[in-house]
C-alpha cells in the first residue's frame, strides 16, 4: 500500500515564508505612507504653523485689510473707502520724504556694510587668539539691543557728547551736529546702523572665506596670479553666497529702520528729516489715530521691501550660478 503525502500550501522551498498575509518587510501601500508621512508633518509641523499663522499671517492680513478703511478710533464710524487711502499716499509729501529718507539709509547700509565687513573679514581671516579675540569684538554690536546701541551713541554725537567734547578739547570752536544739522543727522542715523550690522556681515563672509578651497588658491599663486588676481579670479566668486546673505538681510534692515529715529531723533530735527517709512507707520497709526492710513502705509512698505528683495535675490542667486 502506498502513501502520497500531500505538502502544505506555502511549504515549499520556493514558496518559504509564503502565506495568506503580507510578506514580513512589505512596505505599505503608498497611499499608507503618504498618510504617515501627513501625520508626522502635522505632528512637528503644526505647532509651529499654527504660531506663525496667529503672530504673522492673520496680522498681516488684517492689516492689508484695514488698509482699504478710513477707520480711525476718535472719528467713528469705519468705511469702506478703497484704494483711496494709496492714491493719498503717492501726493503725501511726509509719506515720500520718508520714502527717500528709508531708501538712502538703505543704500548706505547695504554698500557701506558689505564692503567694510569684507575688508574686515580679509583681515581677520587668520588663525590665533588675537584675531579670535577680534572676532567677537566685531559680532558684540550684533546682539546688542538697537535701543542700548542708540542711546550709547546719542551719548557721542549729541552737541555736548563725548565727541563734540573732544573735538572742542582739540580747539574745534564749533564742532559738526552730528544729530542736530537736517544735513547730517541721516547720515549719521545710517553711521549708527551700519556700525549695528556690520559684524553680522563680518561673521557671514569670514565663513565664505573658509569655505575656500586653498587648492584652488595655491593653483592661482603657481600660475603667477598676484594677491588682487586671486581675490578677483578666486576668492570673490566663491563669496557670492556669502554677498547674497548679507546683501537681502541688510535690505530688509535698512527699509525696517524705525528704533534708532525713535531714539536718537524722532524725526528731526526739524519736520521729517530722518523719518523712515516705519517711523511715519507707528506715527501716524498710534500717535495720530489714523489706523486705516496707516495700514495702508504699512501695506505699501511690505511690498516695497518684497519686491526689492526678491529682484536682489534672483539677481544675486544668479551670479551665484554664473560665477
Amino acid at each position: 500500500m502506498s502513501v502520497t503525502l500531500a505538502r502544505p500550501t506555502g511549504a515549499g522551498p520556493g514558496n518559504a515564508g509564503r502565506g495568506t498575509g503580507p510578506p514580513r518587510g512589505a512596505r505599505p501601500p503608498r497611499a499608507g505612507r503618504r498618510l504617515t508621512k501627513a501625520l508626522h508633518f502635522l505632528t512637528f509641523g503644526a505647532p509651529g504653523l499654527i504660531v506663525y499663522l496667529l503672530l504673522v499671517l492673520v496680522p498681516i492680513a488684517m492689516t492689508v485689510r484695514t488698509g482699504f478703511t478710513n477707520r480711525n478710533p476718535a472719528n467713528p464710524p469705519t468705511h469702506w473707502v478703497g484704494l483711496r487711502n494709496y492714491k493719498e499716499l503717492v501726493h503725501d509729501p511726509a509719506f515720500t520724504g520718508a520714502l527717500k529718507n528709508t531708501l538712502i539709509v538703505t543704500l548706505i547700509v547695504t554698500v557701506a556694510a558689505n564692503v567694510l565687513g569684507l575688508f574686515i573679514a580679509q583681515l581677520l581671516d587668520r588663525s590665533g587668539w588675537l584675531y579670535n579675540a577680534l572676532r567677537s569684538v566685531f559680532f558684540t554690536p550684533v546682539v546688542l539691543s538697537s535701543v542700548v546701541v542708540s542711546v550709547m551713541w546719542q551719548a557721542i554725537l549729541s552737541d555736548d557728547g563725548l565727541l563734540a567734547s573732544a573735538l572742542r578739547g582739540l580747539g574745534v570752536e564749533d564742532p559738526p551736529g552730528w544729530l542736530s544739522d537736517p544735513d547730517l543727522a541721516l547720515y549719521s542715523v545710517a553711521f549708527i546702523i551700519t556700525w549695528q550690522v556690520l559684524g553680522f556681515c563680518v561673521v557671514v563672509y569670514l565663513a565664505g572665506l573658509a569655505a575656500v578651497p586653498t587648492e584652488l588658491l595655491e593653483a592661482a599663486e603657481m600660475d603667477g596670479a598676484g594677491r588682487l588676481s586671486r581675490f578677483r579670479h578666486v576668492t570673490w566668486p566663491m563669496l557670492a553666497p556669502a554677498l547674497t546673505i548679507n546683501t537681502v538681510m541688510l535690505l530688509i534692515t535698512g527699509f525696517k529702520t524705525y528704533d534708532q529715529i525713535q531714539v536718537i531723533t524722532n524725526g528731526g530735527p526739524g519736520s521729517g528729516t530722518t523719518s523712515t517709512v516705519a517711523f511715519e507707520v507707528v506715527q501716524t497709526t498710534f500717535t495720530g489715530n489714523h489706523i486705516g492710513y496707516g495700514s495702508a502705509m504699512a501695506t505699501l512698505m511690505l511690498m516695497i521691501i518684497a519686491v526689492i528683495s526678491v529682484v536682489a535675490l534672483r539677481f544675486l542667486q544668479r551670479r551665484e550660478v554664473t560665477q
